[in-house]
């Protein structure tokens, strides 16, 4: 990923989360919330190659660290978003070209988003945090993967539209 790229995919992250700050929270949704910001940083970290989805991870959860309404330490989800990107860009040959198919883009993000607040938990229980209930946090991962299967169909087909504009003729390759 070359350096105005990553600037370029910094200042889009940051105005998705500015629309996830300002609108999407707002929503109250049926069951629990949902994380537009987190869909749309793991499908980029899905479309990328593999040092461009460790970049995005770690570009991704700084911004989330940076926000105003996150009480816990600096950091975390910078650490849990660059695993996240790194299992990503390893396992990406494992898994196969999932983001040329449709309903299988849609299913990992889902999935995808689901292991990243698991682990966003798992790392806050090692931290001291007081995370809350078991049975309340199962349904908060498991409302926000529902919401993420309902809206990411309608989002990905234009990240990834979004994405190619931005390659170089040199990245196309």
């Amino acid at each position: 990923m070359s350096p105005l790229r990553a600037l370029f995919s910094a200042l889009f992250l940051f105005v998705i989360f500015t629309f996830q700050e300002s609108a999407v929270a707002r929503i109250n949704f049926p069951i629990a919330g949902f994380s537009f910001y987190l869909a749309v940083l793991i499908a980029l970290m899905a479309l990328e190659e593999s040092s461009g989805a460790v970049l995005m991870g770690f570009l991704g959860g700084f911004i989330l660290d940076l926000a105003p309404s996150t009480g816990t330490p600096f950091g975390q989800w910078a650490l849990v978003l660059t695993l996240i990107g790194y299992l990503i860009a390893t396992n990406r040959e494992s898994i196969g070209d999932f983001t040329s198919r449709p309903g299988a883009f849609v299913g990992f993000v889902s999935v995808a988003s689901a292991l990243t607040l698991a682990s966003y938990l798992l790392s806050g229980t090692l931290l001291g945090e007081n995370n809350g209930s078991f049975l309340h946090n199962a349904v908060v991962i498991l409302g926000n993967s529902l919401w993420t299967l309902i809206f990411a169909p309608l989002v990905l087909p234009l990240l990834a539209k979004l994405r190619s504009l931005s390659l170089t003729s040199r990245e196309r390759i």
